[in-house]
């Protein structure tokens, strides 16, 4: 199958198969004469998997919203594909592949290859969070290794679900030392790619997380504190008191993604970013990147948001606010969100920030509140006009309000 010819002759006679028989499989719930031409474990699959599986899907489903960080931290896998991913990383990408290692349940929990194969792959939600379980995405490489327990290839329309007839995918299960299946190991890439030595490629990086099974300890139990992010007045980001070292825009990022935990589409977050500045896809894609690693992968893919827990001084301030809570607030509110930054997406937040502490502060009827934020407001005229109509005739913080109010008129 190594010459293209081949290759679309084969492609075509299992598309033609495909078109035939899945349907024929859907009606009758049974194997049809002639699919014997087929491969036996994919047809049985067919038959299986058309129970619960749509043949029109057009991307796989996600489990935990996407958010599997705190799995993969936790996966006795996570240590041993550590230790090989940079020649995972380096046969994927010179090789045109994705790569994706998975849980015993059929999970992706980490992936690896070039920016244009990720982009591919992502459109089937073949990324971290992506089900690919014979009940979540029908016939596929990772669901029959899985089933089996042993290496397997799945080429174009072998494929149940359609959307996926374009790709050819190599895959093994990895065994952890007592014999149990604790994942796949899969690498994938488009059918004209297909080459019958990416399946020994596969058995030998299997073997090579095997042996480092056998020899790595596990995973501690205990998973990294929360990100505390700062950013009110100010701007840093540190995890069990050490500084994480993040450049401004990714600040800005993080500041958006712990502000907007339902996460954006690339889009959205780049033009929050950089609003209508001319830049490149590749500058942009390379910030996320940073993030994420300083992040141990915690940003998600598709749509960019947080997978890790991150406690941010703006997003507690906002919280204390919906609750009428205004002294939490002005304790909290500690200077404008990210004073220097220019970023659309930040101004715009900065802003709500800021009428929104003041607007509480009008409303609260504290002279103390009036008089705190007074302290960072010096020329709001209205809030020393609300301290003093709050303080009594004979408070002697009059004359302080009285003070800050004559210079913010003069």
């Amino acid at each position: 199958m190594s010459q293209p010819r081949e290759l679309r002759q084969h492609r075509a006679r299992l598309e033609s198969a495909w078109s035939r028989w899945v349907p024929q499989m859907k009606a009758a719930g049974t194997k049809p004469l002639g699919a014997e031409a087929l491969r036996q474990d994919v047809t049985e699959s067919w038959l299986r998997s058309l129970d619960s599986v749509d043949p029109a899907l057009d991307s796989a489903p996600v489990t935990d919203g996407g958010a599997v960080h705190r799995r993969w931290l936790g996966s006795p896998l996570r240590r041993p594909v550590d230790g090989l991913a940079d020649e995972l990383r380096g046969i994927a990408e010179d090789a045109g592949f994705v790569t994706a290692v998975t849980d015993e349940t059929g999970t992706i929990l980490w992936t690896c290859g070039g920016r244009t194969m990720r982009r591919r792959a992502e459109r089937v939600n073949f990324a971290p969070g992506g089900r690919w379980d014979e009940g979540a995405m029908g016939t596929n490489a990772l669901s029959l290794a899985l089933r089996t327990g042993r290496p397997t290839s799945v080429f174009s329309a072998e494929h149940l679900v359609s959307a996926l007839h374009g790709w050819v995918c190599y895959c093994a299960p990895v065994h952890g030392p007592d014999g149990r299946v604790l994942g796949v190991l899969d690498m994938s890439t488009t059918w004209d790619r297909s080459n019958p030595l990416a399946m020994s490629t596969v058995r030998s990086l299997v073997a090579g997380i095997e042996s480092l099974l056998r020899t790595a300890p596990p995973p501690a139990d205990v998973v990294p504190g929360p990100v505390e992010l700062t950013c009110l007045g100010t701007g840093e980001a540190v995890r069990g008191g050490v500084p994480l070292p993040l450049r401004p825009r990714q600040l800005e990022i993080l500041t958006l993604l712990a502000l907007e935990r339902d996460g954006f589409t690339p889009g959205r977050l780049r033009e929050a970013l950089y609003g209508d500045r001319a830049v490149t896809a590749s500058t942009f894609k390379a910030e996320i990147s940073h993030l994420r690693r300083a992040l141990d992968g915690g940003v998600a893919t598709r749509r960019y948001a947080l997978t890790v827990p991150v406690s941010c001084d703006a997003g507690e301030v906002l919280r204390a606010l919906e609750r009428g809570d205004a002294e939490t607030a002005l304790r909290l509110y500690r200077g404008p969100l990210l004073p220097r930054s220019e970023a659309p997406g930040i101004e715009e937040w900065r802003t709500h920030l800021e009428v929104a502490v003041r607007e509480a502060v009008l409303a609260s009827p504290s002279p103390e509140h009036a008089l705190r934020y007074g302290e960072r407001a010096p020329y709001d005229a209205e809030v020393h006009e609300h301290a003093l109509r709050l303080l009594g005739p004979r408070d002697t913080r009059r004359a302080l309000a009285m003070g800050r109010l004559t210079t913010a008129l003069r």
